[in-house]
């Protein structure tokens, strides 16, 4: 496998990560404006991001390959709980 092969596996395996990462953050800064100014934007997204690459990591180290319904379960949870956290929802 080539660099070029390598890079468009790699997109399509992190890519539910980046929707996620995307969309977490732009619905609770739409949805619930009182959260705006709790953190950047970008740093809500980047954290996102890495916690979803890193279960989808997981989940490929755990079953042997990738595109288990059970990893992209455990990805959104990871997701949704940490951005819960970011904006501290709970207050």
């Amino acid at each position: 496998m080539g660099p070029q092969d390598f890079l468009i596996h790699f997109a399509g395996f992190v890519a539910p990560a980046v929707f996620l990462a995307l969309a977490l953050p732009s619905a609770g800064w739409l949805a619930l404006p009182s959260t705006r100014g709790r953190m950047p934007w970008w740093v809500q997204a980047a954290v996102v991001f890495v916690a979803g690459a890193a279960v989808l990591a997981a989940g490929l180290w755990w079953f042997g390959r990738d595109g288990k319904m059970a990893t992209y379960g455990a990805m959104v949870v990871a997701a949704a709980t940490l951005q819960w956290l970011a904006v501290r929802a709970w207050r």
